[in-house]
């Protein structure tokens, strides 16, 4: 009977501690492509996955995203081994995205699972926060 009142104890103690645990929250899922084929191109997520990472051993040519419409979102020229895409620039959904590596195609799926914040450049936030002063203007009747 003990027995049975600490095993329900802890059931319901880890079903509590499931909800209020939460790491991390992701943004963004990747559907690796698994094919053999497909091994020369490295492709995964950063740590805060907001950010997808190419690597490869040959040349990425091409990277480009196809919507439902057969259409295309984007259309990067790489033309490198390495590759990082911010991920905040895709809107939420589903996104299959395209390495072209002549004359291989190598797809794979992102799936963006709730809007990621865009950084402000520091351009815009140090134009916010500096004050500037009116200037006088001298008036002349050479004018």
């Amino acid at each position: 009977m003990k027995n049975l009142i600490r095993i329900c104890l802890l059931i319901i103690l880890i079903f509590l501690l499931s909800f209020s645990l939460k790491a991390q929250e992701h943004y963004a899922k990747l559907e690796k492509n698994r094919n053999i084929q497909a091994k020369g191109l490295i492709h995964q997520l950063n740590a805060t996955k907001d950010t997808l990472i190419l690597k490869s051993d040959t040349k990425i040519n091409y990277l480009y995203s196809i919507n439902k419409d057969y259409g295309r979102d984007f259309d990067v020229y790489v033309d490198t081994t390495y590759f990082e895409l911010p991920l905040n620039k895709l809107p939420k959904g589903k996104h299959v995205l395209v390495a072209v590596q002549s004359p291989k195609r190598i797809v794979f799926v992102v799936r963006i699972l709730k809007d990621i914040p865009k950084d402000l450049p520091e351009q815009e936030i140090s134009e916010d926060i500096v004050a500037t002063e009116p200037v006088k203007v001298a008036v002349t009747d050479n004018n």
